[in-house]
């Protein structure tokens, strides 16, 4: 299994990006899969799901209505839509896969977000 995730960067407050996760060596559109960021020196925090399937959506309230997760299953790709960008979104993002006993399983190596003026 690997994750690897792009699109990070630089970005003003108010700003967007896209991250994307791309998904090798397991059956990508069976699994759940999830963002996760760490901001500096804070703790891990989860910040979006999206199931298997129907693809059902959750959010954190800290990005809910800013953030969109969503997948391109013919392209084995997570992605992150961050709209509306503050300072306090500042963090490693970790793409993150649901293992089928439940937990995560496997984590990408993640990707830088700064959002600064």
């Amino acid at each position: 299994v690997q994750l690897v995730e792009s699109g990070g960067g630089l970005v003003q407050p108010g700003g967007s990006l896209r991250l994307s996760c791309a998904a090798s060596g397991f059956t990508f559109s069976s699994y759940w899969m999830n963002w996760v960021r760490q901001a500096p020196g804070k703790g891990l925090e989860w910040v979006s799901t999206i199931t298997s399937g129907i693809g059902s959506t959750y959010y954190a309230d800290s990005v809910k209505g800013r953030f969109t997760i969503s997948t391109d299953n013919a392209k084995n790709t997570l992605y992150l839509q961050m709209n509306s960008l503050k300072p306090e979104d500042t963090a490693i993002y970790y793409c993150t896969k649901f293992g089928s006993a439940g937990g995560m399983d496997y984590w990408g190596k993640g990707t830088l977000v700064t959002v600064s003026s």
